[in-house]
């Protein structure tokens, strides 16, 4: 028997619990891990307040991100005793997820955990660090330099908004980081912003193109803030575009893409390949700083995770939140 939250459907709608589970339940695959850490990320927490039907399987352990030890293998990969990260794939959608103390996955989800992080470290960044990375490697190899101009990062606060200020930083740029946070700008300071914007400049219906401003964007909120980010960047800049707080929607003219050569560049990491996934865990363990993350994650225990999903849902949480899933 193992520890784990459970999402199941009840007469009322979704019931979550946290619950003692059978380790025969644990769905098909050919690598068990030991879970070690694990991580709340707004995915997460629409899961298990149900404000989304991100669930398409029930029962369902929560949780798109976990760090642990292989307990046992018949994956050519993975042995006894590695240490390894999930990250996407599904898991705590179609596939049981992190936020248990026992996992049972396909071992080509599963990449070694870099020796430069712990197992708390990893999921510190978790699936919203590594989409940070992933979105500033698109926009280095877009060709933008720190001479090309400033980045905004929008939802500056959150998790990738957070890694995304320490690893373009890290490599020299100039980052205004966006929010509507009047107390945090501090913290934003600390990750190495410049500059501090207005969350509410970018979140209403704006012009097709506004006055040129960011030779790149990282964007977490899609809707209005991105068609407003896209309409402010630079002649040959470019969007990181890979979140949907604000909204799916995308109310944008094609005017700053054909007159001023603007490239939208759509970052997945749900079900990015190996490479990609192998070359942002690579920046990660080099650029970013782990002294970085006592500042950008908290850490709570598994029994906590139901109640503090919630705030990802009201817009409360600033940075990361980490589970032990023994505690």
């Amino acid at each position: 028997m193992f520890s784990a939250i459970l999402i199941d459907k009840g007469e009322s709608g979704s019931k979550v619990e946290l619950t003692s589970v059978d380790e025969a339940q644990l769905p098909e695959g050919d690598v068990e891990i030991e879970v070690a850490f694990s991580t709340l990320n707004f995915k997460d927490a629409l899961a298990i307040t149900g404000s989304s039907p991100v669930v398409r399987k029930f029962p369902m352990v929560p949780g798109i991100d976990l760090a642990g030890t292989v307990t046992s293998s018949t994956h050519s990969r993975w042995s006894t005793g590695d240490r390894v990260v999930l990250n996407g794939w599904g898991v705590g959608e179609t596939h049981w997820g992190g936020l248990a103390q026992r996992a049972r996955v396909d071992g080509d989800w599963l990449i070694p955990l870099p020796g430069e992080f712990t197992e708390r470290q990893a999921m510190s960044i978790g699936t919203a660090g590594y989409t940070a990375a992933l979105c500033v490697d698109a926009l280095l190899k877009h060709g933008l330099t720190p001479d090309s101009g400033e980045i905004l990062v929008t939802g500056a606060t959150g998790g990738v908004g957070s890694v995304a200020i320490a690893l373009l930083t890290k490599a020299g740029f100039s980052v205004a980081a966006a929010t509507g946070k009047a107390d945090e700008h501090a913290y934003l300071k600390q990750l190495g912003a410049t500059t501090v914007v207005e969350r509410a400049d970018f979140a209403d219906k704006g012009k097709p193109l506004q006055k040129e401003r960011w030779a790149g964007v990282v964007d977490t909120a899609g809707s209005h803030t991105l068609a407003n980010a896209c309409a402010q960047t630079r002649y040959g800049g470019a969007v990181a575009a890979c979140g949907l707080a604000q909204g799916m929607d995308f109310p944008a003219s094609v005017a700053p893409f054909i007159l001023r050569g603007v490239s939208l560049l759509g970052v997945d990491s749900v079900m990015a390949p190996q490479p990609k996934r192998l070359d942002a865990w690579a920046r990660l363990a080099r650029d970013l700083d782990p002294a970085v993350l006592d500042s950008i994650a908290r850490e709570i225990a598994l029994g906590a995770a139901v109640e503090a999903a919630s705030g990802f849902i009201a817009g409360t949480v600033r940075g990361r939140i980490v589970v032990d899933v023994n505690r």
